[in-house]
């Protein structure tokens, strides 16, 4: 069973190992890499980090650009930035990442887990719409929750595998709710709809740069916005809250020591002259694998919608049936081929199973049936 499949896999990346998501480094990173440290500018202080968010504000379009030492932390000062605080709550996606909901509760705030899309398998307009008619209520321009009492402030949706979620849809939603809009889009560098950045529709939108991403810095992450306010907040609590001073420490509230290091902003700017060339490739490799799996019996291809333009970060399959899934993993595993089932609901995780939440029926399907494939750069 799933011969074919394995011969396939195999044959697109050519190795004997196959790795769910591995960098793509060459000689430029190594040069770059030996000028920072010959220059002895390692930390957070060195031009490579400015070059690097002057990158990332020219690819997205966004007015400023703040770089942290991991996509975790910009969504956390993101949140801060927006004053995020233990009085609020903030509507999110069951299914993601834990960083999307830890990072909510770095503030203080509580998550609220609501459904995903099938079409999308990010953050479900619907399911947002319907817990606000029935959970809350606006009084003097703010969105409060019935039962606790508590101001629901943001929403965050999380753009899963870089594919678009119903930005337009949920735009409204915030809108009619007063509820501020900010973008997980730790996995959607170089995805866009209707033309724009992903990571740039909201109040504040962020990408990460881990080892597994399309590009990499082996750590990194950036806050983006538009608000000028917005943005040397979050600079400010990313840089340990220090007031700038030629040799005084002076701090004036409680900040993060969350500055992205030169060392690894010299490997960003590098990868940042690749990303163009890493897109188109990981877009033939989603189409080699739509064209296979269309006739399977067993799954489908996940693929984009209209409107959107994937970077395809990690490719990724529904299966028919959970015995299916486990199965194909199974093979993989036993050809070297690492495949990645979809994460666990962030709701029946023990720290967060105390947090509301609706029926989740969508996440509950997809965390039995979600499979990623193998989606590196192949050139």
């Amino acid at each position: 069973m799933f011969e074919k499949e394995i011969a396939f896999i195999k044959e697109l990346y050519k190795k004997e190992q196959i790795a769910l998501h591995e960098p793509c480094f060459g000689e430029e990173e190594k040069t770059l890499l030996n000028e920072c440290i010959e220059s002895g500018f390692v930390s957070s202080v060195g031009k490579f980090v400015g070059e690097f968010e002057e990158q990332i504000k020219k690819f997205s379009n966004a007015k400023y650009a703040i770089a942290t030492n991991s996509g975790t932390s910009a969504l956390h000062i993101a949140l801060l930035a927006n004053k995020i605080d233990e009085k609020c709550e903030v509507i999110t996606q069951a299914l993601s990442f834990v960083a999307t909901a830890n990072a909510i509760a770095y503030t203080g705030a509580k998550p609220i887990f609501l459904d995903v899309s099938l079409k999308t398998l990010s953050l479900s307009a619907r399911a947002v719409s319907e817990f606000l008619a029935k959970n809350a209520f606006v009084k003097n321009g703010k969105c409060f929750n019935k039962h606790t009492k508590k101001h629901i402030k943001a929403l965050v949706l999380m753009h899963t595998f870089g594919l678009s979620g119903e930005i337009v849809e949920l735009k409204k939603i915030c809108e009619k709710y007063h509820l501020i809009f900010i973008e997980d889009a730790a996995e959607a560098l170089g995805s866009f709809f209707q033309n724009k950045a992903l990571g740039t529709f909201g109040k504040c939108g962020i990408y990460s740069f881990n080892g597994n991403k399309i590009i990499t810095g082996g750590c990194g992450g950036v806050v983006l916005t538009d608000d000028e306010k917005i943005a040397k907040r979050a600079r400010h609590l990313s840089t340990t809250a220090k007031i700038p001073h030629a040799y005084h420490y002076k701090h004036d509230t409680l900040g993060f020591n969350y500055r992205l290091c030169n060392v690894n902003a010299a490997l960003l700017v590098a990868q940042m002259k690749k990303l163009n060339a890493f897109l188109i490739d990981k877009r033939n490799t989603a189409k080699l694998y739509k064209e296979f799996f269309k006739e399977s019996e067993f799954c489908e291809f996940v693929n984009e919608n209209e409107g959107e333009k994937s970077n395809f970060w990690l490719c990724a399959l529904k299966f028919k049936k959970p015995s299916l899934r486990k199965e194909f993993i199974k093979v993989c595993l036993a050809n070297q081929i690492f495949v990645r089932p979809v994460w666990k609901s962030l709701a029946g995780l023990k720290m967060y199973q105390n947090c509301q939440k609706d029926t989740l029926k969508n996440t509950k399907i997809l965390e039995k049936t979600l499979l990623n494939l193998p989606s590196s750069v192949r050139a």
